[in-house]
């Protein structure tokens, strides 16, 4: 039950923030924050395994590499722009994150491993997310709410198929010594829910996306976002967590919530960018 009430009161706000033009900044920052929330829970798996990942400069390079997609204007200067900038930033927070290990005498058995985990953070949840913010800044009004409603009407309707489904008629374990609770029967019942939703988005609001293409996406949306949920699993079990967190009721951490999305972000966004604009 309380995963159904986080979602209702989450929900509206979200859909408000892709159809309603003016609200466009308001999808920004709920990016902005669930990205926060997401990088500070991943530093705090990785503390679990006793590493001292650099929060202050990682928020940095996510501040940096956020608004690079906030200003993103899809066209081919800008993707080259984007091609010198994000290893840019990498780089220079990189040597960001050793020099500031080094001058605070930090356990030198850990800063390689510890630097590691503070850029991979930005990496996994800031650098794939936002994409997402591309997508909603980047492209027209009409097109962003249309690539947006696809994705989340898809993920969603394919990650509570496979929920329920798997619940009620899983047998055989997908991946048991990842997540034991995951099943074949469950990826069935998400990637048939997966197609449908693309079916529906099409009829519904999506006519300029040919059937032919909407149900590939959504195939390929829904085997990507089986992976991300199975890569933060992964990233639980390594920190010997069950959750990421425990911020949305029913829910766990954002980071539980934002697996399957993370992922498909840059799928949506590079699909949108060569169909629509190449």
């Amino acid at each position: 039950m309380s995963r159904i009430i986080t979602a209702v009161i989450v929900l509206p706000f979200l859909i408000a923030s892709i159809l309603i033009s003016w609200l466009q900044l308001l999808f920004v920052v709920l990016a902005a924050l669930a990205m926060v929330a997401g990088l500070f829970e991943f530093y705090v798996l990785a503390k679990r395994r006793d590493l001292k990942p650099d929060a202050s400069i990682g928020y940095l390079a996510a501040a940096a590499l956020f608004t690079v997609f906030y200003f993103n204007d899809p066209g081919p200067r800008s993707d080259l722009l984007m091609m010198q900038l994000i290893p840019l930033i990498l780089i220079v927070f990189s040597a960001a994150t050793l020099i500031a290990a080094t001058l605070r005498g930090a356990p030198f058995d850990k800063m390689i491993a510890s630097t590691g985990a503070t850029i991979l953070g930005v990496l996994y949840v800031v650098l794939l997310g936002s994409h997402l913010v591309a997508v909603r800044t980047g492209f027209n009004q009409a097109l962003s709410a249309d690539l947006l409603c696809f994705f989340f009407l898809v993920l969603m309707g394919s990650d509570t198929a496979a929920y329920f489904v798997g619940r009620a008629f899983g047998k055989r374990k997908l991946a048991p010594s990842i997540s034991p609770v995951k099943t074949w029967e469950g990826v069935a019942g998400g990637l048939l829910a997966g197609l449908l939703m693309g079916t529906i988005a099409h009829f519904w609001f999506f006519r300029e996306l040919p059937l032919k293409l909407a149900l590939p996406l959504a195939a390929v949306m829904t085997v990507v976002g089986i992976l991300g949920d199975l890569t933060e699993s992964a990233l639980k079990r390594s920190a010997g967590a069950k959750d990421a967190a425990n911020i949305l009721p029913g829910h766990g951490g954002l980071l539980d919530r934002l697996d399957s999305l993370l992922f498909n972000a840059p799928v949506i966004y590079y699909f949108g960018r060569i169909y629509f604009s190449g």
